[in-house]
């Protein structure tokens, strides 16, 4: 995994997007969804993305060796 991540809304629901992948996996609500993101971009040292309803960024977090 090597793409930032994004938290996004999607449909109903929250979905977490991983760059270069094409994928989105769902979530019932944003907090599940920021507790996995969060993880996953810590684990690959990612930059982590997180929007709001109206689709704007709200939050920008950058995991490097130190926040592991």
């Amino acid at each position: 995994m090597s793409g930032d991540i994004h938290v996004l809304p999607h449909e109903n629901e929250w979905a977490i997007a991983i760059e270069g992948t094409g994928t989105r996996t769902r979530y019932q609500s944003r907090e599940a969804a920021i507790a996995v993101a969060t993880q996953l971009a810590k684990q690959t040292r990612a930059e982590l993305l997180i929007y709001g309803c109206d689709g704007q960024v709200h939050e920008r977090n950058s995991f490097d060796r130190s926040a592991l």
